[in-house]
């Protein structure tokens, strides 16, 4: 078995009395597609940022192909690509003059430096507008162009952090397209983090994360097994009326949630029939379905994927710490 290319053990990070990331430990194969699925706020991009050596841990220890990234910071950036959640281009250049300026930075040859452009810009359909302004791109063509800055260098790990975010849903599809067909091109290794759970499904394995802990990691399938088999939901008059009468009668753990008693059984297309001929109040509403990744959230964490988040940002500020204060 290879060495993981990602090493994690119980890495933490505290902004003053806040806890972002709670003693997280996890591991990444060569090659693989890894997730973070998490709301905003769970730690998703205070982790990512602490394993490409932007923030420093305040315990635990991690490395990157290799490398510590507290005491080998500079080999753990040349080892990685990342792409911010938020854009980083500057667009009064042109596509070409962003990945020049890149290509500087991480010193390539002149040779490589070419071929290696051509390259990248070909593979994500942009050759043809090299010579534009950043500035006239759509989102979709920024962040493909992102992606090509981020492979310049030939990574071993690309970093996503919320890569199709704010991106209208084909859009997305097209992010995904080239970055499966990139990932199969340079053998990457791809750590994704996502508040999307369909992008999610891409990942050979998710570590769904929330309040800074991780609280389930398996492949997409496995997580849905194990949330117990089949979802049945359904509503009455007096819900939790019937969710107890589910649990004794079943033996299933029955809950009610957002108007609705949800449980699950094994086999939900035979028992959903008697289900509804027996049970003792008039259904006024009644669904199956196989379990998804929202269920798995759902089931794990007792709610649903937030739409608040606190940036790091935010937090020194709330802390008491100047905003402009940089981590080195």
């Amino acid at each position: 078995m290879p060495s993981p290319i990602v090493d994690v053990r119980e890495l933490r990070r505290s902004f003053g009395q806040l806890e972002a990331v709670r003693g997280v430990s996890f591991s990444i194969e060569p090659t693989e597609l890894f997730g973070f699925l998490g709301p905003n706020g769970a730690g998703k991009t205070t982790t990512i940022n602490m394993l490409c050596t932007l923030l420093r841990p305040s315990a635990g220890s991690a490395t990157v192909n290799g490398f510590d990234v507290l005491n080998q910071r500079s080999e753990v950036r040349r080892s990685i690509g990342l792409v911010f959640q938020q854009p980083t281009l500057d667009e009064y250049l042109s596509a070409e003059q962003n990945l020049r300026f890149h290509a500087y930075a991480y010193g390539l040859a002149a040779d490589v430096r070419e071929r290696r452009m051509r390259e990248l810009l070909e593979m994500v359909e942009l050759w043809d507008r090299r010579k534009g302004s950043v500035r006239t791109f759509s989102g979709g063509m920024k962040r493909r162009l992102e992606i090509a800055r981020g492979l310049l260098h030939h990574p071993k790990v690309l970093f996503l952090d919320e890569p199709t975010l704010g991106l209208d849903p084909q859009t997305r599809r097209h992010i995904w397209n080239y970055l499966l067909a990139l990932r199969e091109q340079e053998g990457l290794t791809i750590f994704l983090t996502t508040q999307y759970l369909d992008e999610a499904e891409y990942c050979g394995r998710i570590a769904i994360i929330d309040g800074g802990q991780i609280v389930a990691l398996d492949t997409p399938d496995g997580l849905k097994r194990a949330v117990g088999g089949d979802l049945v939901t359904f509503s009455t008059a007096d819900n939790e009326q019937a969710a107890a009468e589910v649990s004794q009668r079943y033996g299933s753990d029955a809950t009610v949630q957002d108007g609705v008693v949800r449980f699950h059984v094994p086999h939900g297309e035979t028992f959903l029939p008697e289900f509804v001929r027996s049970f003792s109040q008039p259904l006024q509403s009644v669904s199956l379905r196989r379990p998804s990744l929202d269920d798995v959230f759902l089931t794990l964490t007792g709610h649903e994927i937030r739409d608040e988040e606190l940036n790091e940002k935010q937090l020194l500020v709330q802390q008491g710490m100047p905003a402009r204060r940089r981590f080195g």
